[in-house]
């Protein structure tokens, strides 16, 4: 089955335009190094989050990290490695790509090596059009024709008698 048929969760769903690309960029990545360099996807608040890449016998030298397009690209690339003979080669020197899908707003604020660990900081910033905000309802009273004031503009009403 190469296809998939997403009609149904675009019946109920307004701007999820890029879900379709997503969902096709996950099905065709590339699964043959999909275990190299282990990595953890941390929580470490609400709104921050942390990529911890494995990358023991990496100098920050031979490390990229980029964004493009809200795809975050970590590469490692090994040099060759003159004049060693081994008798035994267990400990890998190939190089890496690893890609991860980065949500709308998540921003990448930096990076660490150390002990052999990277990580990256990630930070989900909601722009304040984003945020939930109420929305008035303003009601027509039938007998006046006039638009009724929700409760917030009836406390701010002040009403002068005049004598």
């Amino acid at each position: 089955m190469n296809t998939i048929d997403l009609s149904p969760l675009y019946r109920n769903s307004i701007g999820f335009d890029q879900f379709a690309s997503l969902l096709d960029r996950a099905l065709k990545s590339d699964n043959n190094s999909a275990g190299y360099p282990p990595y953890n996807i941390e929580v470490l608040d609400e709104n921050q989050y942390g990529i911890q890449l494995a990358v023991a016998g990496f100098t920050l030298a031979e490390l990229d990290i980029t964004v493009e397009k809200n795809v975050l690209t970590i590469r490692g690339n090994k040099g060759k490695e003159e004049g060693k003979k081994y008798l035994y080669q267990g400990i890998a020197r190939r190089g890496f790509e690893r890609k991860f899908n980065l949500a709308d707003h998540i921003e990448v604020r930096g990076a660490d090596l150390e002990n052999g660990l990277l990580m990256v900081h990630l930070i989900k910033e909601i722009p304040e059009a984003m945020k939930p905000r109420s929305i008035a309802i303003n009601c027509k009273d039938a007998a006046t024709s006039q638009p009724r004031l929700n409760e917030a503009e009836e406390q701010q009403t002040v009403t002068i008698d005049a004598a």
